[in-house]
């Protein structure tokens, strides 16, 4: 007489093998032979799961539950013939909570390990919510840890992020702390960090400043927003404004100036009428910007003669304001620049083309 392969066989519409535990324990309990077999073994012929686990407890508990041996075996393990997963977790509880939950251990084992062979992704998270959320969410500890990281073998990314809609693809924020939003480094001849557009917008944006420690290599142009090339100066006195023509006094500090045809003229203070400079060398707190080449807008007064475009500006005696040269003997020197707008009578900002003198 043949022995039967299972210990216990049914066959119903509902369970074949039912199991029930009201003192606590196990309500179903499958243990493996020694050479290899599995505890519990599932099979489905049809789109539900060969084994399904519920819990229903109000306290919550663990709907499956799988350890592995110490010698390395997984705790759960699922394989897939088909475009689905091998493990699929889902959780349908509106207040929200994890629909797979995995933690390493101490001795550093991953929470959730994934090992791709084809050209997919070994871990892949997706967020359907329309009210926005993390495909993926890691958090690292607080001794120091990265919340994601990332190794590739290959030429492609070690990390990868793509956004189909308007959304940032990679998104980083660095903690109140100090932590930067997003870190790169590099031990080769490659960039830390490398922003590519193929499109028709910027490689990389910034809104704020930029520090940058070592060489900056431009191979195409370089806009600048600001109209004029300024070199701060140290103020002889306080509020020196923007438009103000300055002359060098004895300290070698500027000061408006007070006179006609003055030599020791230094230029203009950049930053009148809205328009910064575009570079401004020797930076300090107690300087003015005094523009060496480009266009500002200047002081000026037309009481003497009127200004029309072209005219040659030269230090007038009233304070800080220019004047059109009408003496060319005794402009030799005290040149501020040309006039690119008018200034019929009286006083107002002139727009002054400066070059070298």
């Amino acid at each position: 007489m043949s022995m039967p392969l299972e210990g216990v066989s049914g066959d119903a519409a509902q369970a074949g093998v039912t199991g029930k535990n009201s003192a606590g324990g196990a309500g179903v309990w499958g243990e493996g032979s020694a050479s290899g077999g599995e505890g519990v073994h599932g099979v489905s012929y049809g789109n539900t799961a060969g084994v399904a686990g519920y819990n229903e407890s109000p306290s919550g508990g663990s709907g499956v539950w799988g350890q592995g041996a110490a010698s390395g075996g997984e705790g759960v393990t699922g394989y897939s013939r088909t475009g689905y997963a091998g493990v699929g977790g889902y959780n349908h509880n509106p207040d929200g909570g994890v629909g797979v939950w995995g933690e390493g251990a101490k001795s550093g084992g991953e929470g959730v390990h994934g090992v791709s062979h084809g050209n997919t992704a070994g871990v892949a998270g997706y967020n359907e919510s329309p009210s926005g959320g993390s495909g993926v969410w890691g958090r690292g500890a607080e001794s120091g840890g990265e919340g994601v990281t990332g190794y590739s073998r290959t030429a492609h990314a070690g990390v990868g992020g793509y956004n189909l809609s308007n959304g940032p693809g990679v998104w980083g924020v660095g903690g109140p702390h100090g932590g930067e939003g997003v870190h790169g480094e590099t031990h080769s001849n490659h960039a830390a960090i490398a922003g590519y557009n193929k499109g028709r917008g910027d490689a990389g944006y910034f809104d704020g400043n930029v520090t940058v420690k070592g060489n900056i290599t431009v191979t195409g142009d370089l806009f600048l927003a600001g109209a004029d090339y300024a070199e701060a100066l140290t103020c002889g006195e306080p509020g020196i404004a923007a438009g103000t023509v300055v002359v060098v006094g004895e300290s070698g500090t500027v000061h408006p100036c007070r006179r006609e045809y003055d030599t020791a003229v230094a230029g203009i203070v950049s930053g009148a009428g809205g328009v910064a400079p575009a570079i401004v060398l020797d930076r300090h707190d107690d300087g003015v910007n005094i523009a060496l080449m480009g266009k500002v807008w200047c002081a000026a007064d037309a009481t003497e003669s009127p200004i029309r475009p072209g005219d040659l500006l030269t230090t007038s005696a009233t304070t800080g304001h220019a004047r059109k040269v009408s003496d060319m003997s005794r402009a030799l020197g005290s040149i501020i620049g040309k006039a690119l707008t008018a200034l019929d009578s009286g006083q107002g900002l002139v727009r002054v083309f400066v070059s070298p003198r």
